[in-house]
């Protein structure tokens, strides 16, 4: 931590956790009550109506998963997928990898459509990979190389498969129609573009994909026959049965974070991401970084950069500069993975980190930093 600067006044751009909406901070500070308090468990109706409204959805199975984005995965495939299922997944980062362990540890025939890694995945090599998959599954918004995978295109040519769709990174940052697209089921993670602490990852599941759901899955605590219970409006007489605690102060804070956007407006958050995205961008190519992913697929919220020989001062690697932006500045931006870790940046701009002031710091800093 650098002398002076207390952590709290960080600023977050990373591709982990985002700094967190105002109204998020206060309702992490509210009184704790009972997991099955009837003032809590109107919260989670409301938490759960607002999920809906986000994820563009009428699916009355959409809750808060108690756990981060990667449970929400291992939540969808391990209620669909059954030993001999197959599973065509859509492959060009690191989370259309992990989609492709969790469906194989479901008993899955995993189906890979590669692509390589900063270009997006061709929507007709996924639909043409097998005849009659029970699942095609794709990352929205892939985290580790900052492209968007299209995914309208699937839900129209899908035909019976039920598709899976990991909107971890994009959710509340960039649009996603869950019923408008197809989508059959969506998880996301509250950390990103939904300006909340981590620990919940929000998904919706369509009726039909209910339908279709494995009887008795791997995972209890994942089960979703038995937590859907925690969907219905209590309004209406609906009855709860007990299955874990859920995390109370956790899902105060994810409905102060949907209050926050929905406030603002889906298009007004959208907007801003974009603008955001775009100035950050072209500043950073102005520095002499050059952006990563295809053009035409980048993501607004997160942007990789690779950082050509020669660009950084004598003496700083790609790591010392990014330790630089932390203890001088109080910037947290992320390195590379896989083949490109010390060659890449990616620099989130997500929730409510996502302000032109925010890309003003770090290109003023970085601009300091390369002596520009």
């Amino acid at each position: 931590m650098s002398e002076g600067m207390p952590r709290s006044d960080r600023v977050l751009m990373g591709p982990g956790p985002s700094n967190l909406y105002p109204e998020v901070t206060e309702a992490l500070q509210r009184p704790l009550v009972g997991h099955l308090d009837p003032d809590f468990l109107a919260v989670l109706d409301e938490t759960c109506d607002r999920l809906r409204t986000v994820f563009s959805t009428a699916n009355p199975l959409t809750l808060p998963i108690s756990g981060t984005g990667s449970a929400g995965m291992e939540a969808s495939f391990v209620n669909l997928v059954a030993p001999g299922d197959t599973v065509v997944v859509g492959v060009n980062g690191v989370f259309g990898e992990r989609m492709c362990d969790v469906a194989a540890r479901c008993g899955a025939e995993v189906v890979r459509v590669d692509e390589r890694w900063g270009n997006p995945i061709d929507p007709e090599r996924l639909l043409a990979a097998h005849p009659h998959p029970k699942l095609i599954a794709v990352v929205h918004a892939e985290t580790s190389t900052g492209v968007r995978n299209e995914v309208e295109a699937l839900g129209a040519g899908k035909g019976d498969a039920l598709l899976v769709a990991d909107c971890v990174t994009s959710l509340g940052g960039i649009p996603f129609a869950t019923d408008g697209w197809g989508v059959d089921v969506a998880y996301s993670g509250t950390q990103k573009c939904l300006g909340v602490p981590p620990g919940l990852a929000p998904l919706t599941m369509s009726p039909g994909a209910v339908e279709r759901r494995v009887e008795r899955p791997q995972s209890w605590y994942l089960d979703l026959g038995m937590i859907s219970q925690y969907t219905g409006s209590t309004s209406g007489g609906a009855t709860r049965r007990y299955h874990h605690t859920a995390p109370v102060t956790m899902i105060n804070a994810l409905h102060a974070g949907l209050g926050a956007i929905l406030e603002e407006g889906l298009a007004g958050a959208w907007a801003r991401h974009e603008e955001c995205g775009r100035l950050l961008q072209k500043g950073l190519q102005e520095l002499g970084f050059e952006l990563f992913a295809a053009e035409g697929h980048r993501l607004p919220q997160l942007t990789t950069v690779l950082i050509p020989d020669g660009l950084l001062p004598g003496g700083l690697d790609e790591a010392g500069a990014r330790r630089l932006l932390l203890e001088r500045y109080g910037i947290e931006v992320g390195g590379g993975l896989g083949e490109y870790a010390g060659r890449m940046w990616r620099i989130g701009c997500m929730g409510h980190t996502a302000r032109p002031r925010n890309v003003t710091l770090l290109l003023g800093a970085l601009g300091e930093i390369l002596g520009r």
